[in-house]
């Protein structure tokens, strides 16, 4: 992962993380669950760009440097797999 990546995805994850606390926080204080809910959605939209962050990042880096690598087969069925478990099959 570059560097530039690599931060992004950090300040992303300590973003999440603090979210998660919250609602961990609204849940014990016995918070209004629509109040909750908009929190549990605002954590899905960030993790969501999270993983469009990574994502575009291996497409970037590892994808061509596997193919020059000689490693053509084993990353398209990487991204197969990955597209799969993604729910996207």
């Amino acid at each position: 992962m570059q560097e530039t990546c690599r931060q992004e995805v950090l300040k992303r994850l300590s973003f999440i993380e603090g979210h998660l606390n919250g609602v961990h926080k609204m849940v014990q204080e016995d918070r209004y669950c629509l109040d909750i809910m908009r929190q549990t959605f605002a954590i899905r939209k960030a993790l969501e760009k999270l993983e469009a962050i990574i994502v575009e990042g291996h497409l970037q880096t590892c994808v061509p440097m596997g193919m020059q690598g000689g490693s053509a087969e084993e990353v398209i069925q990487e991204l197969v797999h990955l597209y799969t478990i993604a729910g996207n099959h």
